[in-house]
Parts: structure tokens; sequence; C-alpha cells
């Protein structure tokens, strides 16, 4: 039953993926025929960050109420109404309506998923779970594709993406009896152990300001937001830096710049293996010295396929962190207090997605887009220090 579990999980990663690249691979259609600018998509993806913000930060209570089976089920059912509800849109408002739920959908599951696998799976799974993510992710716009290939419309790429939420939703919600029989199965081996836990667990969600004063929080939280400003500043401007910087055609640049995401992808199955000899930490500081050597290859100035291997470095090199600083927090604060802190965490995550990205922008058009190896730098920078305070605060770089 524990292996069925962990299969529906790994389905669940591949749910989460599936919408996630919809809006920017079907948005150069979309928004001709909706009668808006082309930056309106910074509208849409705004309302379903700041959904998404919100229901993290709820997780812990919906997690400790609902458990994360009911939690899950619910919240890729949302998933799955936005996007028929997107399929259904007619105007923009429409569209903007329909976001709210795709946010708040994706918030929830997201926190409570990668809590139960940090607290229950080894981190060879996270990283893989995390690479079903990618795949998702690789999915959904081959999907919108063939719709818009085949003399169809985007409306029909989110009904099918939508359907296939519905089939997974339904498949989850029969799985609900198999979270139960983990968690009986859970409480009658810790009846056994004799090991005494030093955590104290209790079944009260903890307000953020409490969770805020425990030490190496604050640092576990800038680590998200700094792996995710630079995972999606560099996804998001790579592109534009190979062509502007380095002089490389527009199809090429596109091209090598999906790269990044291939490299994230392949990256965390192979991480998946490493763990068997390497711990979180070790992963993390791998991660970033991988995205060092990768910043390094683009910042050199000499041919500009070294840039491009650079590129995918970085990719390689981001593949660990994510679910290595989530697949730690147990460790560092203890299974009681894991779901919200991984709840706000996601919550920095966003924050992260939100800001920077456009900041680096805004440094592009009134500097220079060369700027762009040296701003992943700071970021990077940023987040090595603070994961190595993190480590000193919760005495567990030695371990």
């Amino acid at each position: 039953m524990t292996h069925l579990l962990l299969a529906i999980i790994y389905l669940a990663f591949i749910s989460l993926g599936l919408p996630d690249s919809l809006l920017g691979s079907a948005w150069p259609t979309m928004y001709p025929e909706l009668g808006v600018p082309i930056s309106y998509a910074g509208i849409l993806s705004m309302i379903i960050a700041i959904g998404t913000i919100i229901s993290s930060l709820q997780s812990d209570r919906l997690t400790k109420r609902l458990g994360t089976g009911k939690v899950t089920a619910v919240s890729v059912v949302l998933t799955a109404i936005a996007l028929l509800g997107f399929n259904l849109s007619a105007n923009f408002w429409m569209l903007c309506l329909w976001a709210i739920p795709y946010g708040l959908g994706a918030g929830s599951v997201d926190a409570s998923l990668n809590n139960y696998v940090a607290v229950n799976y080894e981190s060879r799974h996270m990283s893989w779970l995390h690479c079903m993510w990618g795949v998702g992710a690789t999915i959904g716009p081959y999907i919108m594709g063939y719709a818009l290939t085949s003399q169809q419309d985007w409306h029909k790429g989110y009904l099918y993406i939508g359907l296939i939420q519905i089939i997974l939703s339904a498949l989850l919600l029969c799985s609900l009896p198999l979270w139960k029989q983990k968690k009986i199965a859970d409480f009658a081996q810790e009846e056994n152990n004799t090991t005494v836990t030093t955590h104290t667990h209790t079944d009260q969600p903890l307000a953020i300001k409490e969770v805020m004063k425990i030490p190496g929080t604050k640092e576990i939280m800038g680590c998200f937001f700094c792996y995710c400003a630079l995972e999606q500043t560099a996804s998001l401007w790579s592109s534009s830096y190979l062509q502007l910087a380095r002089g490389i055609s527009t199809e090429k640049a596109a091209e090598f710049a999906s790269l990044f995401f291939i490299g994230i992808t392949i990256g965390r199955a192979i991480s998946g293996f490493l763990t068997f000899r390497m711990d979180d930490t070790q992963m993390i500081r791998l991660g970033q010295f991988l995205i060092l050597l990768g910043i390094a290859f683009v910042l050199l100035p000499l041919s500009s396929i070294l840039a491009l291997v650079g590129l995918i470095m970085i990719g390689l090199g981001c593949a660990p962190i994510y679910p290595c600083i989530i697949h730690s927090t147990p460790l560092h604060f203890g299974e009681d207090k894991s779901q919200i802190i991984i709840g706000i965490q996601m919550a920095f995550a966003y924050f992260g997605t939100c800001i920077m990205p456009p900041l680096f922008g805004l440094l592009a058009n009134h500097l220079s887009v060369k700027l762009f190896p040296y701003y992943l730098g700071v970021i990077l920078l940023m987040m090595i220090l603070l994961h190595e305070h993190l480590l000193t605060k919760t005495k567990k770089g030695c371990d």
C-alpha cells in the first residue's frame, strides 16, 4: 500500500506541473483574440501568484484540519475547475476571475505534499518527485501546442489539461483511504519505537509571528526567496541575454534557453541517485557550486558556446537545491513545525518569483542586459550566506 500511495504522489506532482507553463505557451495566441495588450499576462500571473501565496500560508491549518490526502484532492479539483473556466472564458475579466481558484489550488497542495514527502520519505524521492513536476511542466506546452496546431484553439488546450486534472482528482479521491492507512502505520511504528523524540507535537496551528521567532526560520525563508528569484530570473531573461549581449539569433537563443529547464529536470533525476551517498546539506552546497561555475562560464568573454554550457550548468545546479531545502526542513525544525514552515517557504518562493525577475528587467532597461550574470551572482551569494547561517543556527551543518 505504501508503494501505491507513493505512485499516486508521483502522479500528483506531474499534475502540479501540467498547468504551470500553459499561460506562457498560449498567451501569444490568446491576447490578440481577447483584444488586450501583451503585458496583461503579468496581471494574470500576479493574480495566480497572490492566490498561491495566500493558500500556502494557510496550508498548515488546512492540513491539520483535513489531512494531506484531502487537501491534495480538493486542491487539484480547484485547479481543474479553474482550467475548465479558462476554456470557457471569452473575455479577459473572466480569465482574471478563474485565475483566483487557479492560484488558491496550487499553493496548499504544493506546501502540503512537499511536507508530507519530507516527513515520510527519503531525500531521493523528493528529488525524483520534483523531476516529475518538470515532466508535467514539459508536457503541458506540448498539449497546448497540439491544440494550437491541429486547427483548434487555446480554449481546447486548457480543456484537455482540465480533463486530465479531473481524472487525477478522481484518482486522488479514491486514494484517500491509503493516506489514512499510512497515518495508522506511522502511529503504530512510533508506539513501538523506543527512541524518545525531542519535538513536542501539537494539533494547534502556530501563528506566523510565532514561527518567525524560531531560530533559523528567517534564514530558510531567505534561502527559498533567493533560490526562486535566481531560477525564475535565469529562465525569464537567459534568452534575452544570449540575444542582446552575446549576439545569438532570436531562434537559437530561445532554443538554447530551454535547455535550462531540461538541465533542471535531468539534474533532479540524477540528484535522486546522488542522495544515496550525500545528505541534503551536501547536495545544496553541490548545487550552489555548480551554479557558481555556470555563472563564471557565462561571464567569461570567450565563445558563445561556453555561455550556453554555463546556462545548462546553472540549471543542473538549481536541480537539487529546491527539493533538498524542503526535505531538510523537518530535520532543522522538527516534524511538528515543518508544515507551517514549508507553507511560509512557498509564500516566500512566490515573493521571490514576483519581485526579482521584474527588478532585473528594470536594470536591463535602464542600464544593460549584460548585468544578467552579475545579478545572478549576487542572489547566489546571498543564498549561500543565508544557508550557512541557517546551518549554524540549527546546528545541522556538521551532522
